[in-house]
């Protein structure tokens, strides 16, 4: 890979490098020493457990000189988006266990089921798969654990149709982002005239 270019080209200087972890902790504090931005996958269990690794990845940064509030962060997850939580779930749960079985099979997990998929798109869960509102409340939810500066949904998962990812795409960016981009704002910071 040396002397090689890369396209497309990036807007900056420096391209923008990233380290992707899947939840070990040497990761997260090998990315917070590098002083990189740390992009987080969660694809199974409960996503609040993986709030530690953050403060990891924050804590070695500092150790390592960086400063910690000028690092970013992600959360990398799988997920859906319909117009109702039912018809998302039916989507994407056929192409989500394909996949995971096939994952899960290489690295020696059991088999997926639809009881298992159900409880994943809950409240606590993994998966981000329903409507656009319930999709963007947990979101809001994951944000208020992980205080991430991105969120990277996942949809092109196995074979799902491509007339349906577009679709999900649509409601994304349409009444998603703009419910999540509201909730998670930061305050604006009041400006006061010196007194007179």
């Amino acid at each position: 890979i040396n002397d090689r270019g890369v396209y497309p080209r990036p807007f900056q200087d420096r391209l923008p490098v990233w380290i992707a972890i899947g939840g070990t902790p040497q990761s997260a504090a090998r990315a917070g020493a590098l002083g990189l931005p740390l992009a987080l996958a969660i694809i199974g269990g409960e996503p609040a457990r993986f709030a530690p690794l953050f403060d990891l990845y924050r804590e070695a940064a500092k150790r390592a000189g960086s400063d910690p509030a000028g690092l970013a962060t992600s959360i990398n997850v799988h997920g859906f988006i319909a117009e109702t939580t039912e018809q998302a779930a039916d989507d994407f749960y056929g192409p989500q266990a394909e996949v995971m079985n096939r994952i899960g099979r290489e690295r020696g997990w059991g088999p997926t089921s639809r009881a298992h998929f159900d409880q994943s798109r809950g409240p606590t869960g993994a998966l981000f798969v329903g409507s656009p509102e319930q999709v963007a409340e947990k979101i809001v939810a994951q944000h208020k654990i992980f205080g991430n500066d991105r969120f990277l949904l996942q949809m092109a998962i196995g074979t799902m149709p491509h007339a349906k990812i577009m679709k999900a795409i649509e409601l994304y960016g349409t009444r998603v982002a703009p419910i999540v981009r509201k909730e998670t704002a930061k305050p604006a910071t009041a400006v006061t005239s010196p007194a007179a």
